[in-house]
């Protein structure tokens, strides 16, 4: 069995998930509630058939409205009923919400390489149709939250392995 039929069987709701989302990021301060940054995502979700780069791969694409743009790549493995990243900008996971009687909700854990007394907490959010999705990031630097994102998306194609379109979301 390989691992992208491993992780479908076993975190059916991530695999769920494979393919095209867009939306919109938003960064607010946490103690002021000031929205602090904002942004277009593009983000492409896949399960490699044959494992290769990884057994789970991310790639991010974000859009300023000042004509700014990142991409980030996520290479992740599977292992222990949950996706691991340890890569040149974060290290953690992602597993199932345990107990999430209606299986939508994943979470995630990690932190960036570099700010180890920095971490975060994503809760992943989607509806039964996995066509719309919530996620919320809780950033904590010694012990106190300093920022929050709230990141609102939808699903765009299962068709990753297609996807050409590489400028902003409308």
């Amino acid at each position: 069995m390989s691992k992208a039929d491993q992780i479908r069987r076993e975190m059916p709701l991530l695999a769920a998930n494979e393919g095209v989302w867009e939306g919109v990021y938003r960064y607010y301060d946490a103690v002021t509630g000031e929205l602090t940054d904002e942004h277009k995502s593009r983000l492409i979700c896949r399960l490699p058939e044959d494992g290769k780069p990884s057994d789970y791969h991310q790639t991010n694409y974000y859009f300023w409205a000042d004509g700014r743009s990142e991409t980030r790549e996520f290479p992740a493995e599977y292992y222990d009923h949950r996706i691991w990243w340890d890569n040149d900008l974060i290290k953690g996971w992602a597993a199932a919400m345990q107990p999430d009687d209606q299986n939508l909700s994943t979470c995630l854990n990690w932190k960036r390489k570099g700010e180890e007394d920095m971490y975060l907490y994503e809760m992943i959010q989607v509806d039964k149709e996995v066509k719309n999705r919530a996620r919320t990031w809780q950033w904590f630097r010694n012990g106190i939250c300093f920022q929050r994102t709230l990141i609102d998306e939808h699903f765009v194609t299962r068709d990753w392995q297609n996807w050409t379109e590489m400028g902003p979301p409308a």
